[in-house]
This record gives structure tokens, sequence and C-alpha cells, in this order.
């Protein structure tokens, strides 16, 4: 294949990296990648994987690049998929700095970096995001429901491409919720153990004649 054959990756591998991947000796082994070809629509593992996120990392800029990162959560499930390569969510209130909004009416170019600490895993997602602030029907629809918080808006995300990386360096966390949980399941068990253990302790002891 020629250099000039484009592919989904180019939008992270831009000829600025890849002069430094070469440079550095990586370009090699990312050609293999691009030629393998990124992902560009979500698939059974991204849906599951978007499906039991409560937390991601949203990324936008403004129009002359200042970059912008911004979290974003709520219950598993928040992020909605709406078809093979747009996702969307219900923005809720918070400081009213608007600092993601402003950024997404001049620049709709954007990102969402998602981390699963418990498993050591990450997704990446570009693609461009707009806003819906206009439509309480939609709005409503991607609601979580019995969240106590108030959706504002809606965001849209256009997914342009995909990739996971590999769980270096990521330290293992849980979530407080999932801790309880297994806390729970734990003294269940033991309450359950000792129980029987009483019982067997308080049957009558029986001995065998000679």
């Amino acid at each position: 294949m020629s250099d000039s054959q484009t592919y989904p990756s180019d939008v992270a591998f831009t000829p600025a990296v890849k002069a430094i991947q070469a440079r550095k000796g990586s370009r090699e082994a990312y050609a293999q990648v691009e030629r393998r070809g990124w992902r560009t629509a979500i698939d059974e593992n991204l849906a599951a994987f978007l499906a039991n996120a409560n937390s991601f990392y949203f990324a936008t800029a403004s129009a002359d690049g200042q970059p912008y990162i911004q979290h974003r959560g709520g219950p598993k499930g928040f992020i909605k998929i709406l078809d093979a390569s747009t996702i969307a969510f219900a923005d809720f209130s918070g400081n009213r700095q608007y600092i993601t909004q402003g950024n997404l009416s001049e620049n709709p170019k954007a990102y969402i970096f998602v981390m699963d600490y418990a498993h050591r895993r990450r997704v990446k997602l570009w693609g461009e995001a707009r806003v819906v602030d206009d439509d309480p029907a939609l709005t409503q629809s991607l609601m979580p429901k019995d969240y106590r918080a108030r959706a504002e808006q809606v965001i849209l995300f256009k997914i342009s491409t995909w990739d996971t990386n590999c769980p270096q360096h990521i330290p293992q966390k849980f979530d407080t919720a999932d801790v309880a949980a297994a806390l729970a399941a734990r003294d269940a068990r033991i309450a359950e153990l000792e129980a029987e253990l009483a019982a067997l302790k308080a049957e009558p002891q029986s001995f065998g004649s000679d």
C-alpha cells in the first residue's frame, strides 16, 4: 500500500506522530496495526463495556485548539447506544461553566476515554459531538431511571474510530458499591458457616458400645 493510503487510525496517527514513531522505532509495528484497522463501529464487546461504565472523561477543544477535559458520570447504563456509530448521554446540570458546550459550538471534534479500573481496561473513542438542548423527549428518554440529577441537555457523540489500550500501569481500584457487595457476601457466608458450626456443636454426641 502507498503512503497516501488513509486509515481510521490517522485521526490519532498524524504525519507528525508517524514521524516520531519512525524516529523512535515503533512505526513498523503501528503500520501493521493500521492495516489491520481500528474499529469504526460499535461491536458487542464495546457495547458491553459501555453498558457497565459509570464514569468517563470527555475531551473537547476550542476553535484555536485549547484543550479541555471534563468528567462525566452516572449509574451504569447511563451511556446509551443509538446506532452502530452513535452514543448519547444525558448531560446533568453541574457548575454551569459550559466550557464543553462552548467548545463544541465552534469545534465538534471530541474524544472519550473510558477507564475500567477494576479489570484494568481502557477504551479510547475519537469522533464528533454536538449538544441537543431543545428536545425534551430525547432528554427524558436518556435520563437514568430513579437517578437524582437534573438533565440539562443531551450530548450526541458520533464515533469516527475507537481502540483499546494495554493494561500497563493502570492501578487496580474498585467502586465502593462493589466492595460493599463483596464484603456483604463474605459476611453472609461467615454467618452461615457459624450457624452450621453452632448446630453441629448443639447436637448430642453418640458413642458406640464396645
